[in-house]
């Protein structure tokens, strides 16, 4: 795990601790960036270039530093101000200071348009600090009171063990039954007293106190562009985060036993979107045009593109014009004969997850080297419940991904040092069916037909004329009205009787049922019908406390989409904490900050089209040159994806039985466990059928006792030195308040 930490004092606190005191506490194996009242240090395998600081001091100009340089020691003065970039940035020394010299005055947004993802600390004189979250989530910011002051951190249990905070049952139990909803979930942490930032907000710690602020507007989806300049930006911003982590020199390495750059092919469009675009690029900075492998078009010849320059951005003058629409700088074509290919990537995928999408990509497009590993009971989910739960990583905080670890370390460790995923396509892009009543709210209730039509047409196909001809048409409008109707107080206070009353949405029925399911301001998850009544009781409470709150400007669609991504941008943390190799880094492009506020500039009319984020892919790859895919691409059937989680499921039946003996999420009062028991044992039998919401229910309530169990495991850890004995012990034993 890589993090970052700090704190930011305010006057001394008289008679406070000495360990409380500057310079008496300090992470362990860290590397410090500045040093004062208000420190930064980057804890972890942090590669050289993932390093980027930037001082400007009154007569000077701005000095950019790359990697674990020693800290400045020249004195700051209160006039001096630190930038600090850590994480992959496609920026260059030029735009960093630039940005540094935008932020000073203000401007902090500067900070966060540039390709990557990545964390920002601003630090202004010695006791003024600001940290900003990305839009997506995937690079958080938690803090916690401490001393005299505020401490900081990007990973949530290093201030657990800073502060000896025990771990929160009620955040715990919000999660299980409520994983979307911010009015159960507010801002906290699985732990007592540490809070999370939430995504597209700074946290200001000025004279040691916190303060919050949003420095990006989360309506943006109401400047909405016509479909075409919207595409054309979407193309530019996924072109340039794919290129900027293919071209970042000195990337991977060449001990590290797999090639330096994979990417993940599996059947879904966002994947090989991802790498078609890497394919596209030439793998490392030139100064001239470079021979790579690509594709003809579809009249036999290859695309021109614009090739060269450095960093995220392609060289003026280094290749022939673009043609077709294809953006500057994307599909390039063979410039020279001299010079030897470049290396290929590595494009995994899973043997049983082979789709539509697949066979157009490897056998024409030579740059791909197409693996596919051969799927099997060590690439199931719940594969390491058969030897030790406890022997697994320790990430930050639960989630499901946990129980998926092994079969994606298994998929990333085919892959490349830097491996390329299409996670978050789904969240980025799609129609949330929310936005159904978003539409009727404008105004606009004609723009339904089409996708009320394609649903119907589904459940004609699977359920029967009458449920495709009737009752999905009518249970998906009605349901897009009431949503635009109903006062936000109501819809939470209708959430919390729903929520005690156990009715959770089975995940199964017709696409209708589902996307109505869908359209309310919260839903329930997929765990909340396992959970105890004094669990449900306080989540329930928690929902009718938030609605007594001013209800929110957004729109509900808009709304539930933007913490829709949030989660899933949470679950991609959990996966990288669980699955990542040292010295290895999972990419993923989609939930970059260029890529959300381009595709925010979608029209929600696009969005909701039938096939839309295949579409929009298509267009994207078109822009940028890749003109030979059929129009139809990635649209064929599908294979079941909770197949692999059913097989799973049943195939660990005897470990997951084993670790509900004396589950620690009974201890803490959080499940009902002769109900849990129950759905175990029915998801043991071959012959049962198994609804997508109770395998997912199920997922999230065994990586929660997975991770409890883990937590434990390493309740005498400590991340940090210079604190008392009896303060190493932030989660005490068999103890959850």
């Amino acid at each position: 795990m890589r993090w970052l930490t700090g704190w930011s004092t305010g006057a001394p606190r008289a008679g406070a601790p000495a360990h409380e005191a500057p310079g008496a506490v300090a992470p362990i194996a860290a590397r410090p960036l500045w040093t004062g009242p208000s420190p930064l240090w980057a804890v972890g395998d942090w590669r050289p270039e993932e390093i980027r600081l930037v001082t400007l001091r009154p007569g000077a100009p701005a000095v950019v530093t790359t990697g674990p340089a020693a800290p400045d020691p020249v004195e700051d003065t209160p006039a001096t101000t630190r930038l600090a970039v850590l994480g992959h940035c496609g920026a260059s020394d030029a735009e960093l200071a630039a940005g540094l010299a935008a932020a000073r005055g203000g401007a902090v947004r500067h900070l966060t348009t540039w390709p990557g993802s990545y964390t920002v600390v601003l630090r202004t004189g010695t006791r003024s600090t600001a940290l900003l979250t990305d839009l997506a989530g995937a690079q958080p910011v938690f803090h916690t009171p401490w001393g005299d002051g505020t401490a900081y951190a990007t990973a949530a249990l290093p201030l657990a063990d800073l502060v000896g905070a025990p771990l929160d049952t009620g955040h715990l139990a919000a999660r299980l039954a409520c994983p979307e909803s911010p009015e159960a979930l507010g801002t906290g942490t699985p732990y007592l007293g540490v809070q999370r930032v939430p995504p597209g907000h700074t946290l200001a710690i000025r004279g040691g106190r916190p303060y919050l602020a949003t420095y990006d507007e989360p309506g943006g989806e109401a400047r909405s562009r016509g479909e075409a300049p919207a595409v054309r930006e979407l193309t530019r911003a996924l072109l340039e985060s794919v290129r900027s982590r293919v071209r970042t020199p000195g990337s991977g390495s060449a001990d590290a036993g797999r090639p330096r750059l994979g990417v993940d092919l599996s059947y879904g469009t966002a994947s090989a979107t991802v790498a078609l675009l890497a394919a596209a690029v030439p793998p490392a900075p030139v100064s001239a045009p470079v021979t790579v492998a690509a594709p003809a078009a579809a009249g036999g010849e290859p695309v021109a593109a614009r090739a060269g320059g450095t960093g995220a951005r392609p060289a003026p003058g280094s290749g022939g014009p673009a043609r077709n629409g294809a953006v500057k700088g994307s599909w390039v074509r063979v410039a020279g004969s001299g010079r030897p290919a470049p290396e290929q990537l590595a494009a995994v995928t899973l043997g049983e997850t082979e789709g539509p999408a697949t066979p157009a990509l490897a056998p024409h497009t030579p740059r791909l080297r197409h693996t596919v590993l051969a799927p099997g009971p060590d690439t199931l989910p719940y594969a390491d419940l058969r030897a030790d739960p406890q022997a697994g990583r320790l990430t930050d905080e639960p989630g499901p991904e946990l129980i998926a670890a092994v079969r994606a370390e298994a998929r990333f460790d085919a892959g490349g040092t830097d491996h390329l995923t299409g996670y978050g396509a789904r969240q980025v892009l799609d129609g949330h069916p929310a936005r159904l009543a978003d539409l009727v709210r404008a105004g606009r209730p004609r723009e339904l037909l089409p996708p009320v039509a394609a649903l119907a047409g589904a459940d004609r196909a699977t359920a029967g004329v009458l449920a495709g001809a009737l009752r999905t048409p009518l249970t998906v409008v009605r349901a897009a009205h009431r949503l635009s109707r109903i006062r936000y107080a109501d819809a939470l206070d209708d959430a919390a009787v729903r929520l005690t009353l156990r009715q959770v949405p089975d995940g199964g029925g017709t696409a209708g049922a589902r996307s109505a399911d869908d359209l309310a301001w919260c839903v329930p998850g997929p765990a909340a019908r396992w959970l105890s009544d004094d669990a449900l009781s306080a989540v329930a409470l928690r929902l009718r406390l938030a609605a007594r709150e001013p209800a929110p400007t957004e729109p509900p669609g808009v709304r539930r989409a933007r913490y829709a991504l949030h989660r899933h941008a949470r679950g991609f943390r959990t996966l990288v904490h669980a699955a990542e190799q040292p010295g290895q880094r999972l990419h993923a492009p989609f939930l970059d900050n260029q890529v959300v506020r381009a595709a925010r500039l979608l029209p929600d009319d696009i969005r909701l089209q039938p096939g839309a984020r295949h579409a929009l892919l298509h267009a994207v790859l078109t822009g940028a040159g890749r003109t030979d895919l059929p129009s139809d691409w990635g649209r064929g059937p599908r294979p079941d994806r909770t197949a692999p989680a059913r097989a799973g499921l049943r195939l660990a039946a005897d470990g997951i039985a084993e670790l509900f003996d004396a589950p620690l999420l009974a201890e803490a009062g959080l499940i009902d466990l002769p109900a849990v028991r129950a759905g175990l044992a029915r998801s043991a039998d071959p012959a049962a059928p198994l609804a997508p919401g109770t395998l997912a229910g199920l997922a999230e309530l065994v990586s929660v006792e997975l991770w409890l169990r883990r937590v434990r495991a390493r309740r005498h850890g400590a991340c940090w030195t210079g604190l008392p004995l009896a303060r190493r012990t932030a989660l005490p034993a068999a103890r959850f308040a």
